[in-house]
């Protein structure tokens, strides 16, 4: 009774567990309740803020913490947007998108400075720095477009490298005028500015690579691995502060650094996105709502003017950039419509641009109260913008998604049937390799949840009596949480047979499995470089197997190198393999190297020309497989080289893949390699062919004389006794 006496209950709240469970509760319950409405979750947040806050029921007060967390999320959300960048599709489409950023940057910064001088009065000063307010844009519907499985739509991927340009142009107008504010805008200011960001662009992009290889390779603790890429982040905003411009700019810049070093389906992405929008993310958002004073928009003529000028110019002028775009690349009218629903959303850099501005000091009144670059109208009528833009823009978004989903579903219904027909099988053996094929597997099933993932140990009869079930029951368990952290169901199996390649085959026979992973220990040699259990399992099955040897984490290789035997495109399973191949790439942000023939180069220039995905590729002719030595020269050891084989008897074998064990096990040891052997039609095979007599026989003799060589050494030992 005493110690609830001396509780601290006054309003603000200054009870720090107090003050934390109120933001937790308005984090879990306000998107519960907005969604219900139909209302984005982001719109509840900030609404929720706006109520708790100063302006508001004066629950919260905006103190140190506050703006802490909500530092934290801002700079969070820019390291998202920069994480989430496809950068070999702004190479690839770098004209169009160089087109469309440019339009939807300087349309709204032209428009809106006119807007800004001439009608609500402002300097050129503040109305330059609230005109670049507008031309940003955040992809806040971008999950919507996601959920739909529209996002390789190419005026999806138009704004998002769009994004890219219009967010650094403002955030450098950002730099520009608050260092002309600030007093002294010479030569030599703008001199400075310019090499002090060279300086770190240079440093972020060049040294940071390295720093993050080196770290990754030789350490794989996830908790580790996470709080890396926040020391990353807030390192790379720091070293923005100290170049002169602002410290979402280094967020930003680190996040496309670690673009190609955090794989999208992988247990680390999961995390980032996870903490972020569980935790900072939702503080930044409520910590907006507790700037707005709700009576000066209600009492004051010009808050409401110019929240009216800010919302019209915004709109209109990101609706007419769309419209230009739309025309000029000849876009249908849907897509059109998800340019301008994307690219319509302000939140984070069109905040921290206002919050800059609001800032700055310029002067004093006669009565001693600061005179800012932009007032408390500005502000306000700002995160008036943030609600209604966000709106209009989810329901635009939602609107073209579910347009542009059926116009997919039409165009592609065979593509949907194979995909809706794949099933992958993870085979586990070796604990020290779980995490590497379990992500790998992850991998080749790419975003789409609606594939089963299995993963498969197999208990012979000779490992029951050493009690070997336990283990392989520890594997699964392992297995099974590790897909977990990056929200991916892995199914696990556990089969009883008389040996390793029985129990897989048939397994993957009764599944119906059409991916197989198989792991290659490092340990191996070229005399038992795949081991006569994974020679059978291909010999018996038919279907599309990854044999993987993983050297480093998969997110610090560099590039893909695949080399291809003549008449590969004649195989039934090329299709699949390269898809699978060029998805890898995409997922992981590497190039691809084909070596090949020139016929199959060409129907994977074809094949590729015709995919939404975008992948950046180079080619080589290469067609004497005597010469297969070549690749240790061309390899560097970032690199990921895959081996396309092929089956006795189909359609691209050559003799010369019988010598490949022993040239990989002796000259590329320290090489991460992917041998994929491609789906066969079981007719297309030659059955004839002694080495393809039934392998079950084979095996079950070979376990038969094994036994009865036992049984005559023993009987040896007991007549010499």
């Amino acid at each position: 009774m005493i110690s609830l006496l001396l509780l601290d209950l006054s309003i603000p709240l200054k009870n720090p567990v107090i003050i934390f469970s109120v933001v937790l509760f308005i984090i879990l319950f306000a998107p519960i309740l907005f969604n219900r409405i139909k209302v984005p979750h982001i719109i509840g947040l900030i609404i929720s803020g706006m109520i708790v806050g100063p302006y508001g029921l004066n629950l919260l007060s905006r103190d140190s913490s506050i703006v802490l967390f909500g530092t934290v999320g801002l700079l969070y959300i820019m390291f998202l947007a920069g994480l989430e960048i496809d950068l070999a599709e702004f190479k690839k489409n770098r004209n169009k998108i160089i087109v469309f950023g440019l339009t939807t940057f300087l349309l709204p910064l032209v428009t809106g400075t006119l807007a800004s001088y001439y009608i609500l009065g402002y300097g050129f000063l503040s109305s330059l720095l609230l005109a670049s307010m507008f031309s940003t844009h955040t992809l806040v519907s971008y999950p919507i477009a996601s959920k739909y499985g529209v996002t390789r739509n190419r005026a999806i991927n138009m704004t998002v490298g769009g994004t890219m340009i219009t967010d650094i142009l403002a955030l450098l107008i950002l730099a520009g005028v608050a260092g002309m504010s600030k007093g002294d805008v010479s030569p030599a200011f703008w001199f400075q500015l310019g090499f002090s960001f060279i300086v770190f662009v240079a440093v972020v992009l060049f040294i940071f690579p390295i720093i993050c290889r080196w770290f990754f390779k030789r350490f794989d603790d996830s908790i580790s691995q996470y709080i890396f890429v926040l020391a990353m982040v807030f390192l790379a905003s720091f070293l923005a502060e100290l170049a002169g411009v602002e410290a979402i700019i280094g967020a930003f810049f680190s996040g496309l650094v670690l673009n190609r070093f955090v794989p999208h389906s992988s247990p680390l992405m999961n995390r980032i996105d996870f903490v972020g929008n569980a935790l900072f993310i939702p503080f930044f958002l409520i910590s907006v709502g507790m700037l707005v004073d709700v009576s000066v928009l209600v009492n004051g003529w010009g808050a409401l003017k110019v929240a009216g000028v800010i919302l019209i110019i915004a709109l209109a002028s990101k609706y007419l950039a769309a419209w230009i775009t739309q025309k000029v690349f000849r876009l249908s009218a849907d897509e059109g419509l998800m340019i301008f629903g994307l690219s319509s959303s302000h939140a984070a850099a069109t905040l921290a641009i206002i919050l800059v501005g609001y800032n700055i000091i310029v002067g004093e009144t006669s009565l001693g109260e600061p005179i800012r670059l932009l007032d408390e109208d500005v502000l306000n009528g700002t995160i008036l913008l943030i609600l209604v833009s966000c709106g209009v823009s989810s329901f635009v978004v939602e609107r073209a998604s579910k347009q542009l989903a059926l116009l997919q579903e039409e165009e592609t219904p065979e593509e949907a049937d194979a995909v809706g027909d794949e099933k992958i099988l993870v085979s586990l053996s070796y604990p020290d390799m779980i995490a590497d094929l379990v992500d790998f597997g992850i991998m080749l099933k790419g975003k789409r949840r609606a594939i089963p993932l299995f993963g498969l140990h197999i208990v012979t009869d000779e490992d029951q009596k050493h009690d070997s079930a336990s283990h392989g029951k520890r594997i699964l368990n392992k297995a099974v949480a590790h897909a977990s952290s990056s929200e991916n169901a892995l199914l696990p199996l556990t089969r009883y047979d008389a040996n390793i390649s029985n129990g897989i085959t048939y397994s993957i026979k009764e599944q119906h499995i059409t991916d197989v992973v198989i792991g290659l220990h490092q340990k191996t040699d070229h005399k038992t470089f795949l081991g006569p259990k994974v020679e059978n399992i291909v010999r018996r099955v038919f279907e599309t197997i990854y044999i993987y040897k993983p050297a480093q984490p998969f997110n610090t290789l560099t590039r893909i190198v695949v080399a291809i035997p003549p008449a590969a495109s004649d195989e039934p399973g090329f299709m699949h393999w390269l898809g699978k191949v060029v998805s890898l790439a995409k997922m992981n942000t590497m190039p691809i190297h084909f070596y090949g023939s020139v016929q199959t180069i060409k129907e994977i220039k074809s094949i590729l020309s015709r995919k939404a995905t975008t992948v950046e590729a180079e080619f080589s002719v290469f067609k004497n497989w005597d010469d297969f030595l070549i690749f240790s020269r061309e390899l560097e050891i970032d690199d990921l080289f895959v081996i396309v084989s092929a089956r006795k008897g189909s359609a691209s074998y050559l003799s010369q893949l019988e010598k490949l064990p022993s040239y990989l096990s002796n000259y590329f040891q320290d090489q991460s390699l992917i041998l994929i052997y491609p789906k066969q039609l079981e007719s297309g095979i030659n059955m004839n062919n002694i080495e393809q007599a039934d392998s079950t026989l084979i095996e079950s003799l070979s376990d038969k004389i094994g036994s009865l060589s036992k049984a005559a050494r023993y009987l040896r030992k007991m007549l010499r006794e």
